[in-house]
């Protein structure tokens, strides 16, 4: 199945605040933290959803492979 694509504009809006979605996008791939609850209110330490974070990875403890847990909704186009 291919996934959806969203605008910059459009993953910004689900940054916890505005819709009740959650996303967050990396390398691409937009996934849906929603239901974690290390992303409540759409905040995870310093980093907000609604954003590209594949830049901000480097600072994070922990690498990659947290993402192939989460539900992939769609791409940044």
């Amino acid at each position: 199945m291919e996934l959806p694509s969203y605008t910059k504009q459009q993953l910004a809006l689900r940054n916890g605040q505005d819709k009740p979605q959650i996303w967050v996008a990396y390398k691409g791939i937009i996934y849906d933290v929603t239901e974690s609850r290390l992303w409540k209110n759409g905040k995870h330490y310093e980093h907000w959803a609604g954003q590209d974070l594949t830049d901000e990875l480097a600072d994070a403890p922990h690498t990659e492979v947290v993402f192939e847990k989460l539900t992939k909704v769609g791409t940044l186009g």
